[in-house]
């Protein structure tokens, strides 16, 4: 009876385990609906099932169906949100709730890869934020935000715009702000912001449509940014969803230290345009009225931005249109004169908040012969941009997946700027060679007046000086009660405010397609990239005329007059107070830059948790197009000529130049570049890559722009920089931990070292030969998140490295002609600007309706030049937010940024006023030694600065 028995359960187990498992096997359709956590449907979220290449999208309702058995694991992911994975079991219907991520290694991302995957999954280092991330933060500029992110430095001295951004210490001759995004391609929605690298952040505004921000240092940058080895910042817009739903901020702050108003409004909405929700939309942008930290007796920016899109979701694809206008003005921040080289002082009668830009001045410049310009210093940089776009994805059946980005922009960008303050001696030749006083022969004494309060400042004795009968150059005797302010900066000097006037177009085209194939373990893509970019350019090369200001906070411009040795009086500045109107004229430039690449990836998961990927990149790249010299008005140098007004006695408007011929250039640039990663998945919450890459960079625009003669033209080299990077990776998590550590290592070779504005004895302008050098940068990165609890967690990040110049030689000028400046080696020392270490720490608290946080940021001290003349010394900064949530709706944010009001010096520029300070890198460790009290210039962070945000959603 017994064994009848257990004979009978024995059968009963073994039909029920045939019935589930073939419950289990059975094929069935699961289906369900993703939504966030806020409630809204997730359209094009993607269902995969595990360890296959099988999968679907979310329709426009965050429904979807796949075909599945019980022994299948589906995997749900979404750009931005926590990947989930469910067994199916017995279950037919699964409803998903996917959670915003913040710093999880879980997070699918979609930059500086060929497919989608979460972080875990890919060997790239990567790092992101999200809106909510980002609208804690009260940021300077777009660029801002990159401090964040390991490995990464930002120089925001001077600004909302002109920053300088690089990552692992691949930043030769990207510390000038002008070329400070040199190896770095600024992206938005997947697309280069431009493809010439001239101005960059000009056009880059994040807002409120900024819905992520997504961070490639080296790596795959080398094989999926266009000219870009360096890195990939991708910001990344909102799009509309299956619901009405939007929000308008409203920021009030005073900038400063608390004496400068800012007034800003962020507004969007968005939701869908049809009924079944296939259609949707977003809109948004800002508008914003700033004094600045550094207030010039204007607003330093003023304007706003608009962006919007239109989605389309169909069942095999999603097509995206995106159209953005800006319409911005931004001051930047010039230079500080400064004293200490180890330890930095703002000069006394001046201070952090101050400005050195022009006072409001308008009037009109000629243009060559061609023509005349209105300069304006109210519009600053005045920066424009009307674009269109279209990202497009279409499943093609069979695995087969296409992707196509395209968009055309048109921007301009005119500048009515003084772009290089220094201090400028009215003892030294210099000061009458420029403006073309020398040349002509005005001699005699010159008195400087203050044309704001009349006070006469002093005056200059400027005479030949005879000694035994003969010539033996010049001399200068100060007046007697001279009273020229900032004596302490520089004696008997004024502040050199040059009208740096530019006039940039640039329209462009550019597109980008791969198809992909996916297999059974593996995947291959094949695309191309395509461009056209072209630019026209007025200025840039020289200033169109010269004015003197009194060394102080807004600076005064000052009228100059001369009693000339002739018994005659000249009038040498305008009635605004500027010399030489026109001067000799100003270079023009128009070419186009055309580029053409194709690429090639594979990612092969030779088992299920160990991964292949490798790219290749060909890349063709021609700058066409000529620059037009220009020659000084002859009759400058009659004395009878009386300029435009016709009378000799006013020299202010005898400048001018005429356009010359045409030289034209046409130079081509191939490159092939390679990256090949391996990502090993330890267990769930661990795993490990490694990568090499071998990237190129070719010239810029720039580069070609800058040679104004035949001789120049043919010296062009364009030859592509090196960039070799070896990179590996710990990835951790476990609940409420996450860890990145990122060894790297970088090798630079074959950059220019760039050097201007030498000058001989007769006060004439050169540039000596051009000299190569090598670089190499290793160090680690360190990038996690901890939640100690539900209220309390920490986010940090840190970077510890090693740079140093293994080939470097720059020229010291003689001071007397080329011949004789002499050729210094400092091959083995530190590189400049990179420091060894970097961190940011933010601990985070939250409970209920209310929340705070700190950001701390640590920059470590830096080699101010190759030379290593001397330190820029380290600093830390503490910026502090706090927020309620009223209601669901309306929430108020409160922030400080800069709490401790430091002054971090991020730049510098020389000793011994214009043009000597130009030349950063022709200062040494002797000269700092055997002039310890010299004054030269610096540009620091922003001053403390307090904001009020109030965001309402409805």
């Amino acid at each position: 009876m017994g064994n009848n028995s257990f004979t009978k359960r024995i059968f009963f187990v073994f039909l029920v385990t045939l019935i589930n498992l073939s419950v289990f096997a059975q094929q069935r359709k699961v289906t369900g609906t993703i939504n966030a956590t806020t409630g809204q449907v997730l359209v094009g979220v993607s269902v995969a099932i595990k360890g296959t290449s099988k999968g679907t999208t979310t329709d426009a309702n965050g429904k979807y169906g796949i075909e599945a058995n019980g022994n299948q694991t589906l995997v749900f992911s979404f750009v931005g949100y926590q990947s989930q994975s469910v067994q199916v079991g017995n279950r037919q219907t699964f409803d998903i709730t996917l959670s915003e991520a913040t710093e999880n290694l879980d997070e699918v991302i979609v930059t500086g890869v060929f497919d989608k995957r979460t972080k875990m999954e890919s060997s790239v280092a990567i790092s992101t934020m999200n809106a909510k991330q980002i609208s804690s933060l009260a940021i300077t500029s777009a660029a801002d935000l990159l401090k964040n992110i390991p490995g990464v430095y930002v120089n925001n001295a001077r600004g909302e715009i002109a920053n300088t951004v690089y990552s692992r210490g691949i930043a030769a001759n990207s510390i000038d702000n002008s070329s400070g995004y040199y190896y770095v391609s600024m992206q938005e929605d997947g697309l280069p912001l431009m493809n010439v690298n001239y101005g960059t952040d000009n056009y880059l505004r994040a807002d409120i449509m900024t819905e992520r921000l997504e961070a490639v240092r080296g790596g795959t940058a080398s094989i999926l940014g266009a000219n870009a080895p360096g890195g990939i910042f991708n910001y990344v817009s909102k799009t509309g969803g299956s619901t009405f739903q939007g929000e308008v901020r409203t920021k009030l702050g005073l900038e400063g230290n608390g004496k400068n108003p800012f007034y800003r409004v962020d507004a969007t909405m968005g939701g869908p345009l049809s009924k079944d929700g296939s259609w949707t939309y977003q809109v948004g942008g800002f508008y914003r009225v700033s004094d600045g930290a550094r207030y010039p007796g204007y607003a330093s920016n003023n304007g706003g931005q608009l962006r919007a899109n239109v989605v389309k979701n169909y069942k095999s694809g999603s097509l995206k249109m995106f159209v953005k206008v800006l319409d911005d003005r931004n001051a930047q921040s010039e230079f500080i004169p400064t004293q200490g080289w180890n330890n930095p002082q703002v000069m006394s009668g001046l201070s952090t908040t101050d400005s050195y830009n022009l006072p409001a001045v308008s009037l009109t410049i000629p243009i060559n012969n061609t023509g005349t310009a209105t300069f304006n210093s109210k519009d600053k940089y005045y920066n424009r941009d009307k674009t269109f776009g279209v990202n497009w994805v279409q499943d093609l059946g069979n695995d087969w997946t296409f992707k196509n980005d395209a968009k055309i922009s048109s921007k301009h960008m005119t500048g009515s700027v003084p772009a290089v303050v220094t201090p400028f001696a009215t003892d030294n030749i210099v000061f009458y060679a420029l403006p073309h006083l020398l040349q002509t022969g005005k001699l005699g004494t010159y008195t400087f007046t203050d044309k704001v309060t009349g006070q006469n400042l002093g005056t200059m004795t400027f005479v030949p000086n005879i000694i035994n009968g003969n010539f033996a150059g010049f001399k200068f005797i100060p007046g007697a009660n001279n009273n020229f302010p900032g004596a302490n900066v520089q004696q008997n000097s004024l502040f050199f405010l040059p009208l740096f006037y530019q006039d940039i177009k640039i329209d462009e085209w550019m597109n980008q397609f791969s198809f992909t194939k996916k297999l059974s373990n593996m995947s291959f893509n094949f695309g191309g990239f395509a461009a056209s970019s072209h630019v026209t350019r007025a200025g840039g090369q020289e200033d169109s005329g010269v004015g003197v200001g009194t060394i102080q906070d807004q600076p005064h411009l000052v009228d100059i007059k001369l009693n000339g040795l002739d018994g005659k009086t000249y009038q040498i500045t305008d009635p605004n107070g500027f010399m030489d109107l026109g001067r000799g004229g100003v270079t023009t430039s128009d070419a186009t830059k055309s580029q053409m690449a194709l690429f090639v990836g594979h990612n092969w998961s030779i088992t299920p948790d160990l991964n292949l990927d490798w790219g290749l990149r060909y890349e063709h790249t021609n700058y066409k197009g000529s620059n037009t010299p220009v020659t000084r008005n002859a009759n400058e140098n009659n004395p009878a000529w009386g300029g435009t007004d016709g009378n000799p006695l006013t020299v202010y408007d005898n400048g001018g130049g005429t356009a010359g011929t045409p030289l034209p250039f046409d130079k081509t640039i191939n490159t092939v570049s390679f990256s090949a990663g391996l990502n090993y998945k330890i267990n769930e919450g661990a795993a490990v890559y490694v990568r090499y890459s071998d990237g190129k960079k070719a010239p810029e625009i720039g580069q070609f722009f800058s040679a104004t003669s035949q001789f120049l033209i043919n010296s062009l080299n364009t030859d592509a920089q090196h960039i070799q990077q070896i990179e590996a990776a710990l990835k951790l998590k476990k609940n409420r931990f996450s860890l990145n550590v990122t060894p790297f290592y970088s090798y630079l070779s074959n950059v220019p070292n760039l050097q201007f504005a030498f000058q001989d004895s007769n006060g004439q302008n050169y540039n000596p030969t051009t000299q190569y050098g090598k670089y190499r940068t290793y160090g680690i990165e360190l990038e996690g998140t901890v939640a100690f609890n539900e209220n309390l967690s920490l986010r940090a990040q840190a970077t510890f490295q090693n740079s140093k110049a293994i080939e470097y030689k720059t020229w010291i000028s003689s001071g007397v002609n080329a011949s004789q400046d002499v050729l210094l080696d400092f091959s083995g020392n530190e590189t400049d600007n990179n420091a060894q270490v970097m961190f940011g720490l933010t601990p985070m608290y939250q409970k209920g309706k209310f929340n705070t946080s700190f950001n701390y940021y640590y920059m470590g001290s830096r080699q101010a030049n190759i030379p290593n003349a001397f330190k820029m010394p380290a600093f830390g900064q503490l910026d502090w937010s706090v927020g309620y949530d009223v209601n669901p709706k309306l929430r108020l944010q409160g922030n400080i940024n800069n709490v401790t009001n430091v002054y971090g010096v991020l730049g510098w520029s020389g000793p011994g006023g214009f043009p000597a300070a130009l030349n950063r890198q022709g200062f040494t460790k002797e000269y700092v030694a055997a002039n310890p009290n010299a004054v030269y210039s610096t540009q620091g962070s922003m001053p403390r600065a307090y904001f009020i945000t109030a965001s309402y959603k409805f």
